[in-house]
């Protein structure tokens, strides 16, 4: 699948792996990249990417990526104004780390990680990305469908591709289970997406980045990265995001690779 002309869309775009991918996209020369984040930052980062290419290439939508009627109108007014989606990156995450049970040495009781906090990053990690990517999916067969199309078939150009945010993580991380839970969940969900969206000719591919040198990873703070990142990296530093940006954009390009991608730069998790 070409990124040439493209109508993209990407969460999570205002900083991080989001503005990286939404940049390489641009670079790639898709048409337009339809960048979202709750933060209004987003128009910011809109204004620098379109600075770098010399063009009106980046839409900025401000809201909640939990919220449905917000994604519907981002898909709504982007397909109106630039055509169908064809390539979506739902990048937007938070971490609320913190372990699964915790002694109070005050009172002696063993306290559960909050389920309040749970739910949050489920909503934020994984429902989210997966609800942004199937609603292009959605948008693609209608499309299909008004046009007398049925199944794909392989003479048809390819007509979708769809890239999730994994993380190592997934593997299992100390006080991470919240964020590992939801990101192996998302292994689950690109898996099954792949097997039904492909009768609309829309692959589904997933991503598992390592640490990466973004504001997430860089609120762990110096000392941690030091101690128990780095020496378990074969490269030895954090991952640009530049390069897991180019990975994501591999899979978009090549149709023969499906499934995982782990761009985790040797990492591995100490006992």
């Amino acid at each position: 699948m070409k990124i040439e002309n493209k109508v993209a869309l990407v969460t999570g775009a205002a900083s991080g792996i989001g503005q990286a991918v939404a940049r390489e996209l641009a670079k790639r020369a898709a048409r337009i990249v339809v960048i979202v984040d709750r933060s209004d930052s987003v128009f910011e980062a809109a204004e620098l990417i379109n600075r770098e290419m010399d063009r009106d290439v980046a839409q900025p939508y401000a809201g909640d990526v939990t919220n449905e009627t917000f994604r519907s109108q981002v898909y709504d007014e982007a397909t109106i104004r630039h055509g169908v989606v064809s390539i979506c990156v739902p990048a937007a995450g938070i971490t609320r780390d913190g372990l699964a049970v915790r002694i109070n040495k005050e009172t002696g009781k063993a306290e559960p990680y909050s389920i309040t906090t749970f739910r949050q990053v489920m909503e934020v990690n994984l429902v989210a990305p997966i609800y942004w990517a199937m609603e292009m999916v959605v948008r693609i067969a209608e499309d299909r469908f008004k046009r007398g199309l049925k199944r794909w078939e392989p003479e048809e150009a390819v007509q979708g591709a769809i890239v999730l945010i994994g993380s190592v993580s997934s593997r299992g991380n100390k006080g991470q289970i919240s964020y590992a839970t939801t990101k192996a969940g998302l292994e689950g969900a690109a898996a099954t997406l792949m097997k039904e969206a492909m009768f609309y000719g829309v692959r589904c591919g997933i991503i598992h980045p390592g640490f990466t040198d973004t504001a997430m990873a860089q609120q762990l703070g110096k000392e941690f990265l030091e101690k128990n990142v780095l020496p378990f990296t074969q490269l030895r530093r954090l991952i640009r995001t530049e390069e897991i940006a180019d990975a994501i954009c591999f899979m978009i390009s090549n149709s023969a690779v499906s499934g995982e991608l782990w761009a985790d730069a040797g990492w591995q998790a100490p006992a």
